[in-house]
């Protein structure tokens, strides 16, 4: 048999160096072949991250290894010093789950990493460095690789930094990657490349990765063999295929029950009810931004982030708003919340233009309208006590009895499920799920109609979700809540939304009801993003016929004829000619393509689109 490449027998961490001191890992045992993909999923609070840093040697204080050894090609990796050391860090390298905040951001994203292979690797010359890192850019498929090599990590999208901090592990050709939650923060299509990446790079590159994972469909997706975590502990272990089907230990099976099923289970969720009061109206809202060129003098680029988007939502919606990252939905969000106005078009609320909006009748405004951001751990300011925090909005609306305030602060609380006891208390030692309901009360505080959700769930594992869902469904229906979800986890939209509009390159492609968009797409691009969903079922969109290569355009340089065009696979000479507009497909579900026929143009039964072959 092969000796193992990584091998862990009896890994006990803990706290601190006293006995009394709970592990965080408790006996961890488990082996890596050489190019080998091993996953290690459980929810958050299992114990994932430390494992992951306990392989490469990297725990902080006050985490001290109790017990247990870590071999790495037969050497034990915590008794190596000096020289020794440094040979082992060109070979074994760690990608974090952070991609944004992982390199300086004053720095060149190339620039960075030709230091970090200078040092690990001396006597590189840095022409030598540079072309390896252009190269390596070039393999993991950044677009234009020598020009990027240029740019600082705010030019870069999520899914490029993650792939550039994929370079920066590969720089010293290491025989063992460590990826921790790397999928984590990207959209489908862009987690479904850096899954295939990694995939390749056991035979390309001859490395083996350890793919630690809060999402069991992610693991499916990239590993042979899944090791489950629950409470420090590895409690089972099976291959993928086997774990999934025939699952052994209850907490493997509670993942399982609680992983969203897409298209397997009926949701109640689509509404067809036309006549509910509109509670907010897109009328041809755009927004652009100026840049300066980075050549020539006081020239500028016009950056189109949103372009000539509509729609209505209603009362009591769920509606989502999905696409890759860089598509435009965080600017949209901004101007839903008039954090930033229009350049062109109108954003009304009952009726008036919030743009219009000063003085009282905006304050009115930010009551009705609340927002839930997506990192429940820099949205909260740590020096404040909870109920501080949840306090704020009531003073700021115009609260001034205390005892009021009191009231109705600790009744939100047990609303979201918060512990009266954390009223006085900072929320330092919170898990994310605990500070997310903060984020929710804060939100709630001020009874609004109207919550938008900015990628509330994506940091928390999926039993965290699973329950914030539930509450949110509880709330809705005491509250008379509207929700406005912008998200990349389609799983979480099939669940949660009612309605979905998809965005790409600031324009929506498509506008369904939730039935109809995900069981009958009627845009390429949509069928796209459903492909590349991570899940446990039988897959309905085949990726190999549907998933994207590359980037989108540049929204700096948006081609003529239809913006998805480079990137469609049924892409006709039409397509780089005219661009498409929303065609209805039925009743108030709409696609842009070329490809769907209006219903009178089909002679379809029922005002139902036909695509053309």
């Amino acid at each position: 048999m092969t000796r193992p490449l990584l091998s862990l027998t009896n890994v006990t961490v803990a706290a601190g160096r006293a006995a009394t001191a709970k592990p965080v890992l408790d006996g961890v045992s488990l082996s890596l072949a050489p190019r080998e993909i091993v996953g290690v999923v459980g929810a958050s609070g299992s114990g994932k991250t430390v494992l992951s840093k306990a392989v490469v040697n990297w725990l902080e204080p006050p985490l001290t290894m109790r017990s247990g050894e870590v071999l790495f090609e037969g050497r034990d990796i915590y008794a190596l010093r000096g020289a020794d050391m440094r040979i082992l860090r060109q070979r074994i390298s760690y990608v974090g789950a952070n991609p944004m905040g992982a390199l300086d951001p004053t720095l060149p994203v190339g620039a960075q990493i030709v230091e970090k292979m200078r040092a690990v690797v001396p006597g590189t010359s840095r022409r030598t460095a540079e072309r390896r890192i252009i190269e390596l850019l070039d393999a993991v498929r950044i677009p234009s690789a020598r020009n990027r090599f240029h740019d600082y990590p705010a030019q870069f999208s999520g899914g490029m930094m993650q792939r550039a901090l994929i370079v920066d592990a590969l720089v010293t050709n290491p025989v063992l990657l460590v990826a921790d939650n790397v999928t984590q923060p990207l959209d489908v299509t862009v987690a479904a490349q850096v899954i295939r990446l990694m995939k390749e790079l056991t035979t390309t590159f001859d490395t083996a990765v350890l793919f630690v994972s809060s999402s069991l469909p992610v693991a499916r997706e990239a590993c042979s063999r899944i090791l489950v975590m629950d409470e420090g502990r590895i409690v089972e272990e099976q291959s993928t295929d086997d774990l999934v089907e025939r699952p052994v230990y209850p907490y493997t099976r509670e993942l399982i029950r609680q992983t969203p099923k897409i298209w397997g289970e009926t949701v109640s969720t689509s509404r067809h009810d036309d006549q509910r009061e509109v509670v907010l109206s897109l009328r041809d809202a755009s927004q652009s931004y100026k840049v300066r060129k980075k050549t020539g003098f006081g020239g500028v680029n016009l950056v189109r982030a949103v372009r000539n988007v509509a729609f209505d939502i209603r009362r009591g919606d769920s509606f989502a708003i999905v696409g890759e990252s860089g598509c435009g939905k965080s600017t949209l969000m901004r101007l839903l919340c008039r954090l930033e106005l229009p350049s062109s078009g109108q954003i009304l609320c009952a009726g008036r233009d919030i743009a219009t909006l000063k003085g009282r009748s905006l304050l009115e405004f930010r009551g009705k309208l609340q927002m839930v951001l997506q990192d429940p751990f820099g949205s909260l300011p740590p020096r404040t006590a909870v109920g501080k925090m949840l306090e704020g909005p009531l003073r700021t609306h115009g609260w001034r009895v205390e005892a009021r305030i009191r009231e109705r602060v600790l009744k939100v609380m047990g609303e979201v499920g918060l512990p009266t006891e954390l009223y006085e208390q900072l929320p330092l030692g919170l898990s994310a799920g605990q500070r997310q309901r903060i984020n929710v009360a804060r939100a709630l505080v001020l009874e609004p109609e109207i919550l938008i959700m900015d990628e509330t769930l994506s940091a928390l594992d999926q039993a965290e979700q699973f329950k914030l869902l539930d509450l949110f469904e509880k709330l809705q229906k005491e509250y008379d809540l509207t929700y406005i979800f912008i998200s990349h986890d389609l799983a979480m939209v099939r669940k949660a939304c009612n309605r979905v509009a998809v965005m790409y390159l600031g324009e929506v492609f498509e506008l369904a009801d939730n039935e109809r968009l995900f069981f009958d797409p009627g845009h390429p691009y949509t069928k796209a993003l459903l492909s590349a969903m991570p899940t446990l079922e039988p897959r309905r969109y085949r990726p190999e016929e549907c998933l994207l290569e590359g980037e989108p355009p540049s929204p700096l340089d948006i081609p003529a004829g239809c913006s998805f065009r480079s990137r469609c696979p049924q892409a006709v000479d039409k397509c780089s000619r005219l661009q498409p507009s929303l065609t209805v497909r039925e009743r108030q579900d709409f696609a842009a393509c070329h490809l769907v026929l209006p219903p009178t143009a089909s002679g379809g039964i029922g005002g139902v689109g036909t695509t053309v072959p």
